[in-house]
């Protein structure tokens, strides 16, 4: 069997090749995609997952996620990261932890938590702040 930790770990690197194709080969054909931000929204199934990831990754240019910690115990694992990239030519940074399940080689489900409010401010959608 293969370590779970290492598969979330291949997983997040491989957006960084911007590659559908190669993203989704890290996933099961039941997999679910569950974003708990207030600007995701949930997928069910690879097919699907396939479908959206193109549209997903020209909207983010430069995506990269930097692990930052990560625990396993068997098929659980819990990874914070720093996700980077450049929508609409703004720099963004965002900090999340996605909670994964590793079925074999692959991962069966992803719920994703991240701050979408530092998100919106980051491309100008939101104001920041008050001092």
């Amino acid at each position: 069997m293969t370590d779970a930790a290492d598969v979330v770990r291949s997983y997040l690197a491989s957006f960084a090749a911007g590659d559908p194709e190669a993203i989704a080969t890290h996933v099961t054909d039941d997999f679910v995609n569950d974003h708990a931000s207030a600007l995701g929204s949930r997928t069910d199934g690879a097919a699907e997952y396939r479908r959206r990831l193109p549209e997903f990754l020209a909207s983010m240019p430069g995506l990269r996620y930097e692990v930052t910690d990560l625990v396993a115990a068997g098929g659980a694992v819990a990874v914070a990261y720093t996700l980077t990239a450049v929508p609409d030519g703004h720099a963004v940074t965002i900090r999340g932890v996605m909670l994964c399940r590793v079925a074999g080689d692959r991962i069966a489900t992803r719920t994703d938590y991240w701050d979408s409010l530092s998100y919106l401010r980051q491309v100008g959608q939101a104001t920041p702040l008050e001092p």
